[in-house]
């Protein structure tokens, strides 16, 4: 946790920190998410509103420090 990140949203991309690994199925802001310890989730802060959102760590890119 905690590596800088980036990932797609309508906007286009966003950088932010990983706050949080998941590794069950669960439910982020009204929607479902399927997580496990070989295709774990996560939930991520931008950096520019400190909104937090969930996704699947293929959407995610770790960026250098």
């Amino acid at each position: 946790m905690g590596d800088r990140v980036s990932w797609g949203t309508s906007q286009g991309r966003t950088r932010g920190r990983v706050v949080d690994r998941r590794t069950k199925d669960f439910t982020f802001d009204g929607q479902h998410f399927t997580a496990s310890e070989s295709e774990p989730a996560f939930v991520v802060e931008s950096e520019k509103t400190g909104a937090k959102a969930a996704h699947k760590g293929s959407a995610l890119r770790i960026l250098k420090s």
